[in-house]
């Protein structure tokens, strides 16, 4: 059957790609799940979870992502976000769905973390802003 979106079909099983440093966040994990290249580009999914960098380290800090659509859906533990000025807990089982453009920050995690994380494009930027408020203080790791 010819396809004429120009995607691939992908199946991509929890041993094939393993969890990495090399993402966005230098305290998170990254697991490709092979969409983005499936796609050509037009989304990517990956697996996110905490690495054993405690969220006293800073956080993700204010930014924005140039992106069409974005969601985060928790698997594992908990993230605190804020979301502009709204401080805003995401459960396991919660999902959120990041409008283009809003300002937000990450600044808590439990050590078990866990999201999956849909975006489109797959090459999307992220920009750094100026934060609308302050932050609170993020819960010691013991």
């Amino acid at each position: 059957m010819l396809d004429t979106t120009g995607t691939r079909f992908s199946h991509v099983k929890p041993g094939d790609t393993a969890f990495k440093g090399e993402g966005l966040r230098d305290f998170f994990l990254y697991r490709d799940l092979g969409v983005a290249d499936a796609t050509n580009g037009k989304v990517i999914a990956h697996l996110v979870k905490a690495s054993d960098i405690p969220p006293e380290s800073g956080g993700t800090g204010w930014h924005r992502h140039e992106a069409e659509f974005q969601i985060v859906i928790m698997t594992k533990g908990w993230a605190k976000f804020m979301y502009e000025d709204k401080e805003t807990l995401v459960e396991a089982g919660d999902v959120v769905h990041q409008r283009p453009g809003i300002v937000h920050y990450l600044f808590d995690y439990s050590p078990d973390m866990e999201y999956l994380e849909i975006v489109s494009p797959a090459d999307f930027k992220t920009v750094e802003v100026e934060g609308p408020c302050e932050i609170p203080k993020p819960t010691p790791w013991r």
